[in-house]
């Protein structure tokens, strides 16, 4: 490191300016800013992303200080600055050393009328040489006395082909429930394309598109409501603003097959990050629709504040 300490361990993973490293002599990982690294060297294999859109799968050395030379599994050769290089992920164990997840709760109780509200967040992740896949699951229920539950749920599942140069290549699935605006179910899968506009050790940003389409169950009705969509989507992602994180992206829908008809979802995240891998996130989730089902509403949103433990 930069002030001559030396450490010999695993390297867990770096991503978001921050480089994992578990030691024998340690209970705790040992979690240092890459900013602060002078020189690597290792003999497992890695997953490797640089600025400047590439991939690699392979082996990692310093040959001189500040640079970092990878030795792909076809033993190619690249060399890069430290700081051009945006995510390294250990590779060569087991099934779970790829997997990623967090969940959190929320609960509040109020004397008045009985009033019960129970929050959930949770998402699971794995990413492989080429690919990725991501899940999330989002849950609301609010109960009081004399007065209808309100319940609220979404999620989705994505999987994520990488591609040179910073494009990939995406499927993705949602869902949506919720009594505001009457719907039973919201399936919505979507295929399409993106790139990483910027991506640096403190933030990423991209922009993705392509077609969907639109399956809704109504409440109280047999009718049913199917459509095509194009979709357009923008993400913002900063995580290096000390031990605070933020997760912005829209989502806009124009319909092909409804004349007029244009959704937009919204979501907001602020993470603060407490030791020992617990945390505590704020957040808003928002639904808009033009032309909703009858008497439901045209804009629902919930914002969650909720305790919570990744790995």
């Amino acid at each position: 490191m930069k002030n001559t300490h030396y450490l010999l361990g695993e390297i867990k993973s770096m991503e978001k300016g921050v480089l994992v490293i578990k030691t024998a002599y340690s209970k705790e990982d040992f979690r240092i800013k890459w900013n602060e690294i002078r020189a690597i060297y290792s003999e497992s294999l890695f997953l490797i992303s640089t600025n400047d859109g590439i991939r690699y799968y392979g082996k990692i050395s310093s040959p001189e200080t500040a640079q970092l030379k990878i030795t792909s599994s076809q033993g190619d050769e690249a060399i890069y600055s430290v700081n051009d290089i945006l995510y390294i992920k250990s590779v060569d164990k087991g099934f779970l050393d790829r997997l990623n997840a967090g969940i959190d709760f929320g609960f509040t109780f109020t004397r008045a009328r009985n009033q019960r509200q129970l929050t959930t967040r949770s998402r699971i992740g794995y990413i492989a040489e080429h690919w990725s896949f991501d899940a999330a699951f989002n849950k609301l229920v609010t109960s009081q006395n004399e007065i209808e539950d309100i319940v609220r749920g979404d999620g989705n599942l994505t999987a994520i082909h990488f591609l040179q140069k910073d494009w990939f290549t995406l499927a993705r699935m949602e869902y949506l429930y919720n009594t505001e605006q009457l719907l039973d179910l919201r399936l919505n899968t979507m295929l399409g394309a993106g790139k990483f506009l910027s991506r640096t050790n403190a933030h990423y940003w991209r922009v993705f598109g392509g077609m969907a389409f639109n399956q809704e169950n109504f409440s109280g009705e047999n009718m049913d409501r199917q459509s095509a969509e194009a979709w357009v989507a923008s993400e913002l992602n900063l995580f290096d603003v000390g031990d605070i994180s933020l997760l912005t992206n829209i989502f806009v829908f124009p319909s092909i097959t409804e004349k007029d008809r244009v959704r937009i979802d919204y979501r907001l995240d602020l993470k603060y990050d407490l030791p020992l891998d617990f945390y505590i996130k704020t957040g808003l989730t928002l639904n808009f629709d033009n032309q909703p089902f009858q008497t439901a509403s045209r804009l629902d949103y919930v914002w969650q504040t909720t305790f919570g433990w990744s790995w």
